[in-house]
C-alpha cells in the first residue's frame, strides 16, 4: 500500500483535477531529464518537466508478488530532449526512470508511482515510444553458473583478471575509408588482429560518438563490426578498441596467459561419450534395466 501524502490526498479528495504525471529519466551519464503531460512545465527536485514533448502513457499494470509490472510512454522527439540522434546511439539504453503523480497547483505533493528502467524503444517519424520495466525485470535475469566449456567471466571483469588497461590490450585509431553498413578500413591504427576479434569498440568521435560495438573481424586493418552502428560510418571518425576474447581455453591460454583464471571446463565430456556404452561390469553393459 502507497503512504499518500496528506496534501495530495486532500487534493484527492475534493474532486478538483489539478494533476499530472512527471516522468524523470536519468541517463548512464547521469544527466537527468524531465516531461510531463501537463500543458506547461513543472519543477521539482532541481529538474525541470518540459511540457513540449507532449508525453502521454498507457494504464500501468501492477501486482503484488514478483511478476514483472510496467508500462509504455509515447512522446516527440525534440532537440531540447529525447533527440532522435542520442536514441539512435543508446545514449537512453537502460536508463533510470521514476513517474510520478504531480498536484501542478502545489508540486511539492506529489507520489511515486513508478521506478524502474528504460526498455524497448521505437521511433517513427518524429516520435517514440518507449518500454518502462519495472524492479522485478531484474529477477528475471540468469543467475549463476552453467557447467560448460566455454568461460562465463567477461574479459578483463575481477573473475577474470585480464588487465585491459595494458597497452598490448588497447588501440585507438580512425576510419579512413567506410566500405559498407558495418565495414571499414582504418588509419593510425596499431591494433594486432588477433587480439582485438571479438573486442569492444567505443567511437571517440563523429556522429556515433559514445556508441559501442563488437568487431567481429579483423584483417589488416580492415574492421568489421557485428553490428551496423545506428548512425553511418564516415571517413574521420574516430574510435577506440579493447581486446576481445572466445571464451575458449586456447585463447585464454595461448593469447593472455591467463588459464589459471579461465572460468570453464574445458575437459567436460561431450554427448558422444555420455551415450557411449560403458561394458565394464554387468550393469553397464547398453541394455534394458529390469
Amino acid at each position: 500500500m502507497r503512504d499518500i501524502p496528506n496534501a495530495l490526498a486532500a487534493s484527492l479528495a475534493s474532486g478538483v483535477t489539478t494533476l499530472a504525471r512527471c516522468w524523470t529519466v536519468t541517463r548512464g551519464d547521469g544527466e537527468a531529464l524531465g516531461f510531463t503531460d501537463h500543458d506547461r512545465d513543472l519543477a521539482f527536485g532541481g529538474v525541470t518537466y518540459r511540457a513540449a514533448t507532449g508525453m502521454t502513457a498507457s494504464a500501468a499494470e501492477s501486482a503484488l508478488g514478483l511478476a514483472v509490472d510496467g508500462l509504455e510512454v509515447a512522446g516527440a522527439l525534440d532537440s531540447e530532449g529525447l533527440s532522435e540522434k542520442d536514441l539512435a546511439r543508446g545514449a537512453f539504453d537502460g536508463a533510470a526512470v521514476e513517474l510520478w503523480l504531480v498536484d501542478w497547483s502545489d508540486p511539492s505533493s506529489r507520489l511515486l508511482l513508478f521506478s524502474g528502467a528504460l526498455g524497448e524503444v521505437a521511433r517513427g517519424g518524429r516520435a517514440f515510444t518507449a518500454e518502462l520495466r519495472g524492479l522485478t525485470h531484474a529477477l528475471g535475469q540468469p543467475r549463476g553458473r552453467l557447467y560448460q566449456r566455454a568461460c562465463d567471466a567477461d574479459l578483463g571483469d575481477a573473475r577474470c583478471g585480464v588487465d585491459l588497461a595494458r597497452a598490448e590490450n588497447k588501440a585507438t585509431g580512425e576510419v579512413r575509408e567506410r566500405l559498407g553498413p558495418r565495414l571499414f578500413d582504418t588509419r593510425d591504427y596499431d591494433g594486432a588482429a588477433s587480439r582485438f576479434e571479438r573486442g569492444r569498440l567505443v567511437w571517440t568521435s563523429g556522429a556515433n560518438e559514445g556508441a559501442v560495438g563488437e568487431i567481429r573481424r579483423q584483417t589488416d586493418g580492415r574492421i568489421e563490426l557485428a553490428e551496423a552502428p545506428a548512425l553511418p560510418i564516415a571517413e574521420g571518425d574516430g574510435f577506440k578498441v579493447t581486446a576481445g576474447c572466445d571464451k575458449t581455453w586456447k585463447t585464454c591460454r595461448d593469447r593472455f596467459e591467463n588459464q589459471l583464471n579461465f572460468r570453464g571446463c574445458p575437459n567436460m565430456p561431450g554427448n558422444d561419450w555420455l551415450a557411449l556404452p560403458i561394458r565394464t561390469g554387468p550393469d553397464n553393459d547398453g541394455g534394458r534395466l529390469g
